[in-house]
């Protein structure tokens, strides 16, 4: 594709600070190989999530200089209120202080032990709050979404066969909600169709069971609809998000990321049960309902966030940019899962080093690879992610997709950095056969992928060694 122009100009930078391969070595054997232990400071461009590391806007900043800080009533939050009714559509409004908290209130208080939570493929979070709960998260995308080089439009589509088995295996009283993440991280940031949400809508509603968003990356998906459903051609990213949520019952958001904001989130639903219950228990863990955690001027960046997150020519480039990166990695034939995705390019890393085994870690021995030899920090989708072991056997089983996410952050790298990654993982595809597996020599119970700790099975440098 044609370079993509930015549409802003950048009227405050930051230093990066260049370091050397022998001292990345170092970090990384102090870090236990973990690029999550890796100070920031020593990354050269760092795509490790597109979450929280946005670039906001003369207009955000300026709002939070308007913060009002009040314990309650806080006028922010009743802009923020006004913001999500007007996009979203649902009655109440919780703000959290990211995603995750709203995912755990909701969970905590709908879901019981022994139910069941449909999505078409949950993230990590959402996964272990739902497990924390004892309940079952099940994934029913469909299966054309662990096919890395199918072109399908809209690969993170619900399986709506499977949903209904689903539910008659379960029975409607065992599932409280399903749930759609928009776009659909794990399996590679592809987009939901609008058709295929309007069809999950019909089919629950035969059920009476309630529809949820993972909202985190809705205008990108909203962006993906409006370019490959034709009827959505000429209508403003908008109304298609309205449409959107209007065939849902809520949503849970992480606003560090379409929200364009470094901290924040929401629970917004219309269930007033719902909300009460959840509302009793953000005061008791979170803060008050008119700030959820938050300061007064976040509340304020957010609400003006959701709104800049809407204009056309921003997600044009921003889809644009990561399709950039994604493109000349496939025209030099480094495997990738396609089609790209809207905020990621996903490194598929069985292809790329098959002469490493999933037991031995591949793709967290690629994204370690690219951190020591290029400064790139990139984030393992794969078997530490969401590998499962079997407390009988100790065994593990491996998920179908092995990747390294490449989240590009809102607003912040330019198109020549971004050309320096692609460089970058040419050149390393090219000496691939050097690299070797991790072992695992720590891990938690729970987000193992977090703070789990490793060690390279054969130590031999590449053959060649890259400035940066």
């Amino acid at each position: 594709m044609k370079f993509p122009s930015e549409p802003f100009k950048i009227k405050v930078v930051e230093p990066i600070r260049r370091t050397t391969r022998e001292e990345r070595d170092r970090l990384l054997r102090v870090a236990g190989y973990n690029l999550f232990h890796v100070p920031a400071e020593s990354v050269y461009v760092d795509l490790l999530t597109d979450s929280g590391t946005s670039a906001m806007s003369d207009n955000q900043w300026a709002g939070l200089m308007l913060g009002d800080e009040s314990y309650a009533g806080s006028k922010n939050y009743y802009h923020l209120e006004e913001t999500v009714r007007s996009i979203f559509g649902y009655k109440h409004v919780i703000p959290t202080h990211q995603g995750r908290m709203a995912e755990n209130l909701l969970f905590s208080t709908v879901v019981k032990s022994g139910m069941c939570i449909p999505n078409n493929i949950h993230f990590d979070t959402t996964r272990a709050n739902v497990e924390h709960q004892g309940a079952e998260a099940l994934d029913v995308v469909i299966k054309e979404a662990y096919d890395p080089h199918c072109e399908l439009p809209f690969k993170g589509n619900m399986d709506l066969v499977r949903l209904e088995e689903a539910i008659d295996r379960v029975g409607r009283e065992g599932i409280p909600l399903v749930m759609l993440t928009i776009t659909n991280n794990s399996g590679g940031g592809q987009p939901v169709s609008m058709d295929n949400i309007r069809r999950t809508r019909t089919l629950l509603n035969r059920y009476h069971i309630p529809l949820f968003f993972d909202a985190c990356r809705f205008a990108e998906n909203c962006f993906f609809i409006k370019e490959r459903e034709p009827e959505y051609a000429s209508k403003s990213i908008l109304d298609i998000a309205r449409e959107l949520f209007s065939y849902g019952d809520g949503c849970t958001m992480s606003a560090k990321k379409d929200g364009l904001v470094n901290i924040g989130g929401f629970l917004s639903l219309n269930d007033d049960q719902w909300a009460q219950n959840t509302t009793n228990m953000l005061i008791m863990i979170e803060g008050f309902p008119t700030y959820g955690g938050l300061a007064g001027r976040d509340l304020e960046a957010m609400a003006r966030g959701l709104r800049e997150v809407l204009d056309e020519d921003y997600l044009s480039f921003r889809v644009g940019q990561v399709r950039y990166l994604g493109e000349l990695l496939d025209q030099a034939d480094v495997p990738i899962l396609k089609p790209i995705g809207g905020h990621a390019v996903y490194l598929n890393a069985k292809e790329f080093l098959p002469h490493i085994p999933q037991d031995q870690f591949p793709a967290q021995s690629l994204a370690v690879t690219l951190y020591r030899e290029y400064g790139v920090r990139g984030v393992e989708i794969g078997t530490v992610m969401f590998g499962k072991k079997d407390a009988a056997t100790g065994r593990t089983s491996h998920p179908e997709l092995e990747m390294v996410r490449l989240a590009i952050p809102r607003r912040v790298y330019t198109n020549m950095q971004i050309t320096y990654v692609a460089e970058s993982i040419i050149d390393l595809y090219r000496r691939r056969e050097k690299i070797y597996g991790l072992a695992l020599t720590f891990e938690a119970p729970v987000l193992r992928h977090f703070t789990a700790r490793f060690q390279e099975l054969e130590e031999k440098p590449l053959v060649q060694q890259a400035p940066s």
